[in-house]
């Protein structure tokens, strides 16, 4: 491609710099502003220009991209466009589709439908406060999506330099880690919950809502879990990974003989996870279907997730608050609790920061805690005379 013009040019008030999209004389010639000339002095526009004519070069047409973005004059288009074109292309796929989803089941049509350059503060905060009143976390999420794509815009060019992000100023709900752990006793219910899945299979009741007429005795309620689904809950349990990492798992991706998982792309990047002599066993049992360790719905494509059988095992082990990634903190908890040092424990998960093992350090037999129990135990024989 050879742009009909590789240097900066300018108007009555901005830089500008042509360009050819397609190859040739013949191509069509096309131009953008690339800044103020007030605000750019010569140098800053042309190595602005070199940018520009640079992504040209790659095939791009910076014009055309930025009209069809200006067409996005609401706020969900903004969104949108934000989640397209930056988080898609910058950050993992899944961040791309979470944001979407969040934008889809949260942002309120009359924010989504509101001018971009008419949404205020006041609007956002009314928003932030009402979707707090039940969902304190989904409403900063919420908060932090609808300011990112504001400052992305402006970064862009959607919007002037001057103008003010509606989210600015706005203080975000106080948020509590969740902390559940599996005692002992909650353990032992979910091994029997996990053997009766896959043998003889967990009683269900029917919907009362619904028609029971011709409903299975009670005898005959019993649901077999696939070996799938159990095996996964399994590895979610003895090994500490996240729920995607397993279901995402390839053969691949198992290599037996060294007892390690080789996951090429994880929440914090490439990871090795080391397996316990009982995760091991369970991948040994496991039939080899497909590419996917867990197979699902689809052989070819990783199973979506494990809501019902985990939704009946956990209502039988009378554990219905547990989570499947509360297994991930129990697992930590656990390893705390044994003495095995934060940072070991955060090897074993794939912690990118320190910070992010802390979490667990309370649950560590450290010197302080032996340290109590000699001064308890002291109080104690005093108190008993």
């Amino acid at each position: 491609m050879s742009p009909a013009s590789k240097r900066a040019q300018t108007s009555s008030s901005s830089w500008l710099v042509e360009y050819r999209v397609g190859g040739g004389r013949s191509a069509r010639k096309r131009c953008i502003v690339i800044g103020d000339l007030t605000k750019l002095d010569p140098d800053q526009a042309r190595r602005e220009a070199k940018a520009v004519l640079a992504r040209v070069q790659l095939g791009a047409d910076p014009a055309a991209e930025r009209e069809r973005t200006r067409r996005a004059e609401c706020v969900g288009d903004l969104v949108e466009s934000y989640i397209r074109d930056h988080v898609a292309v910058k950050r993992k796929a899944t961040t791309a589709r979470n944001l979407r989803s969040l934008a889809k089941r949260h942002l309120p049509a009359p924010i989504a439908s509101r001018k971009v350059d008419a949404l205020h503060r006041a609007d956002v905060s009314r928003m932030h406060a009402r979707i707090g009143e039940k969902q304190p976390e989904i409403a900063n999420r919420t908060l932090q999506m609808l300011r990112a794509a504001y400052n992305w815009g402006i970064r862009h060019g959607l919007l002037e330099d001057e103008f003010r992000n509606p989210c600015t100023f706005i203080e975000p709900f106080r948020e509590r880690g969740r902390e559940r752990y599996l005692t002992s006793e909650e353990f032992a219910r979910l091994g029997d919950a996990l053997r009766l899945a896959e043998t003889s299979g967990l009683p269900w009741d029917p919907d009362p809502a619904k028609n029971v007429k011709h409903a299975p005795k009670p005898d005959n309620r019993l649901v077999v879990c696939d070996a799938w689904s159990i095996a996964a809950i399994r590895l979610l349990i003895f090994t500490g990974c996240r729920m995607r990492e397993i279901l995402n798992l390839r053969w691949r991706e198992v290599d037996l003989e060294r007892g390690i998982l080789l996951l090429p792309d994880s929440k914090t990047g490439r990871k090795t996870v080391i397996l316990a002599s009982t995760a091991i066993e369970v991948l040994r049992t496991l039939e080899r279907v497909g590419d996917y360790v867990i197979l699902g719905a689809d052989p070819k494509a990783p199973r979506a997730d494990l809501n019902r059988p985990w939704a009946r095992i956990r209502k039988y082990a009378k554990i219905e608050d547990v989570r499947l990634h509360d297994l991930r903190h129990t697992f930590a908890s656990i390893g705390a609790g044994s003495g095995l040092g934060l940072p070991i424990i955060g090897k074993l998960l794939g912690h990118a920061s320190v910070a992010t093992t802390q979490r667990y350090a309370h649950l560590a037999d450290d010197p302080l805690r032996r340290g109590a129990d000699v001064i308890a135990a002291r109080i104690k024989l005093a108190l008993e005379g």
